[in-house]
């Protein structure tokens, strides 16, 4: 409706303002909304048993809001991260997509020039650096897991965030309104990994996120499958952007990309390789 609709276009870029989205989103980290949270596991038939309950809090009352519960953890081996040096490893739990070389004429999922790195990325100082290079775009539903990891080892280079609306990030978005990945409220971090080359690793907010949170100081080294931060109420995206010739995505992924689909996968399985 607010995309395709004439009242629903003309109300979307007010609800896409970000302090609508973040009252929304804090209304979630209130007492109240723990009612939502037996309903919402019900109906989505989330897998409970491989999350811990909310600090403090024990297995037969696990969480004192609905935002505790949707940053929930995995436990102890529930995931785990492959280890093999040639493999990017999927750093969040979503739906992907992605090709080998961004390029103008590229229809994935929307025109091509607004998924140029430049556009993305959004600092002359890393233009160049990652002109041409895959991307793989990760898409967090409501029902997921919503915390994103380091796809390997390495050092962070830069970090810094870019102002921005809060449109909604699903594929009817995507199509009606295609320069939402350009126009979002974005934090961009700059990775040096050991296997893979540079990275343009970036977390984009969405219609009720209430925030992006950054786990740990965004600077130092990092390692494989640690936690780089989170995303506070609502669905999101990550996109990773990477030099040319580096790597590139599974051919699962450029197959279904190809046809506008997309590939689910868990945290820590082969997404990418080392070319």
């Amino acid at each position: 409706w607010l995309y395709k609709s004439p009242l629903g276009r003309a109300l979307s870029d007010t609800i896409a303002r970000s302090p609508i989205s973040q009252i929304y989103g804090d209304m979630q980290s209130s007492s109240y909304s723990k009612k939502k949270i037996k309903p919402f596991i019900k109906k989505f038939n989330i897998r409970m048993e491989d999350f811990v309950p909310g600090k403090g809090n024990s297995i037969d009352d696990p969480y004192n809001s609905f935002n505790d519960f949707f940053i929930r953890e995995f436990k102890d081996g529930a995931r785990t991260f492959t280890q093999e040096k040639t493999i990017m490893p999927a750093f969040c739990e979503a739906r992907y997509m992605g090709v080998a070389r961004t390029q103008d004429s590229e229809t994935f999922p929307v025109k091509g020039n607004y998924l140029r790195a430049k556009d993305l990325v959004a600092n002359e100082k890393w233009h160049s650096t990652f002109k041409n290079g895959p991307l793989m775009i990760a898409r967090l539903c409501p029902v997921d897991y919503h915390r994103f990891h380091f796809p390997d080892d390495g050092k962070i280079l830069d970090a810094y965030p870019v102002p921005g609306r809060l449109h909604s990030v699903n594929p009817i978005a995507l199509k009606e309104k295609e320069d939402i990945f350009i126009t979002n409220e974005r934090f961009v971090t700059i990775l040096d990994t050991e296997n893979f080359g540079k990275l343009a690793y970036i977390e984009v907010g969405a219609t009720c996120v209430g925030k992006i949170v950054q786990s740990r100081p965004m600077h130092g080294s990092f390692k494989r499958g640690e936690e780089k931060g989170y995303f506070l109420f609502g669905g999101s995206t990550v996109v990773v952007v990477g030099e040319a010739g580096k790597w590139a995505p599974d051919d699962i992924v450029l197959e279904k990309t190809k046809k506008h689909q997309e590939v689910y996968q868990h945290l820590g399985t082969s997404l990418a390789h080392k070319i």
